[in-house]
């Protein structure tokens, strides 16, 4: 529920960002604030000479979170580098360049990533390593005990051109793309991709449509979040003929949905193509991921890696493990491989049109793979206060099954829980940015499947009536 007291509250911490509705949760009180004791820590962690880069998305308010944000960053004596409306990976990206002798130790992203257009958000980074988990609650607990403080408004800051370094690097990069013929379509969903993609297309003299290119934090045409189907009618319309792939975009441009004619390929297929074309190539894949990412990787000599979902937990995961990749089912792609080991969908965007550019039979690899059943991610609304209550009522009743319950070969319990069974798995965890529950599910047989599911959802409703 929306806060309307002007309390800054426990919820807007995350374990991967700090999220909430403006301006309910996030307002001039509650954003200097965060600036200021993030400030705070960033001094702690780097010293004297305090750079923070940052940047937002196309969201109305995104402007305005900047200025309130670097009011706070300012009190706290850090040097401000403003980058204006950028993409995620932009952002990210900045941290790894230097402006005129500055190299930024810390960022911030000011984006609502998926969520509707009243949310908005904060991704931190400090020396490049992802500010998450309890960094954030304890972060959240000294900005609670010092909410009476009073922060003026001093928007001072350097203005940096991280995207005409961003794509110069891409263009650079990716210059063997210029003999690509191949026709291709993107869905910016009205979101911060095409504050450079279309600009490093065009370098490279790409064959490419794009649509809802122009930034618009009122998502006019659909809402930014290409792993809902429903989001994908537009584009999927324009695969036919001589348009072969697509690529669609989240609002903050750090996911991507990859198409063809024939399908919508998710993370963990895409793992299983890029770890095709990799020499002994070792992989980062989360709780969501299908059992037969891990098991084609492993069959053909690859090393795969479970992780916990979230783009932090990945980002630390990829470089603990010096992995080549890391995917989420939901379109976060992390190449260390040739880059910098965040998720960065435009960069990613690239990877796959070398793929496309090197005659790699994209459909036929997944084509040439067991068949399998599943589900998309599924969603049960609860409330951020009930939904970590309920996981743990859904653990107890799965750890001491019920007679009639399918047999249980392994629980994995990384990130929620994960059943394993004699012929496919079933996946219960809290979401960590939304009031839901996440449920996935997989089998060799549809009959298999739909078991599966109606066991769980059974201990769902059961755990649901007991806390209610």
């Amino acid at each position: 529920m929306p806060n309307k007291s002007n309390k800054i509250t426990k919820e807007i911490f995350r374990e991967y960002d700090i999220r909430g509705i403006v301006p309910d949760d996030l307002n001039e009180k509650s954003v200097k604030l965060l600036g200021y004791f993030l400030g705070l820590q960033i001094k702690k962690r780097v010293g004297k000479n305090s750079f923070v880069a940052v940047g937002y998305d196309a969201r109305n308010h995104g402007k305005e979170m900047f200025g309130y944000l670097a009011s706070g960053l300012n009190k706290a004596s850090c040097q401000v580098l403003g980058m204006g409306m950028v993409a995620t990976g932009v952002n990210y990206f900045a941290g790894y360049q230097e402006f005129d002798g500055i190299c930024p130790n810390a960022t911030v992203m000011i984006t609502g990533s998926h969520n509707p257009p009243n949310y908005n958000g904060f991704k931190i980074s400090i020396n490049n390593k992802p500010f998450f988990a309890d960094d954030i609650y304890t972060l959240g607990d000294e900005i609670i005990k010092n909410q009476n403080i009073s922060i003026e408004e001093n928007t001072d800051h350097k203005y940096i051109d991280a995207k005409a370094k961003y794509v110069e690097f891409m263009t650079n990069e990716f210059s063997n793309l210029s003999k690509l013929q191949d026709k291709f379509v993107i869905d910016c969903g009205n979101g911060v991709a095409d504050t450079v993609i279309t600009e490093i297309f065009d370098k490279l003299k790409l064959n490419y449509k794009a649509i809802y290119q122009n930034p618009d934090g009122d998502f006019p045409n659909h809402h930014p979040d290409p792993s809902e189907e429903k989001n994908l009618i537009d584009i999927k319309k324009l695969l036919k003929d001589d348009i072969k792939y697509g690529f669609a975009y989240d609002g903050d441009a750090d996911r991507v949905a990859f198409l063809t004619q024939k399908r919508n390929i998710k993370g963990d297929m895409i793992a299983i193509i890029f770890a095709s074309v990799m020499k002994n190539p070792k992989i980062i894949g989360e709780v969501k991921c299908s059992q037969l990412m891990y098991d084609t990787i492993a069959k053909n000599g690859g090393e795969v890696i479970m992780s916990k979902t979230g783009h932090s937990n990945l980002k630390v995961a990829i470089k603990k493990h010096k992995s080549d990749l890391a995917v989420e089912v939901s379109g976060h792609l992390f190449f260390a491989d040739r880059y910098f080991g965040f998720d960065d969908a435009i960069y990613a965007t690239f990877r796959l049109l070398e793929l496309i550019q090197n005659k790699v039979d994209i459909d036929g690899v997944i084509d040439s793979l067991p068949k399998i059943y599943n589900t998309d991610e599924l969603k049960i609304p609860t409330t951020d206060l009930l939904k970590f209550k309920l996981m743990n009522k859904i653990k107890e009743y799965i750890q001491n099954p019920q007679k009639d319950f399918p047999k249980i070969k392994k629980i994995i319990t990384i990130d929620g829980i994960r059943v394993l069974f004699e012929n496919g798995w079933a996946l219960v965890r809290v979401s960590n940015t939304t009031p839901v529950l996440v449920t996935r599910f997989e089998s060799s047989s549809q009959q298999d499947l739909d078991i599966y599911q109606d066991k769980i959802n059974e201990v769902i409703s059961k755990a649901k009536k007991e806390l209610i």
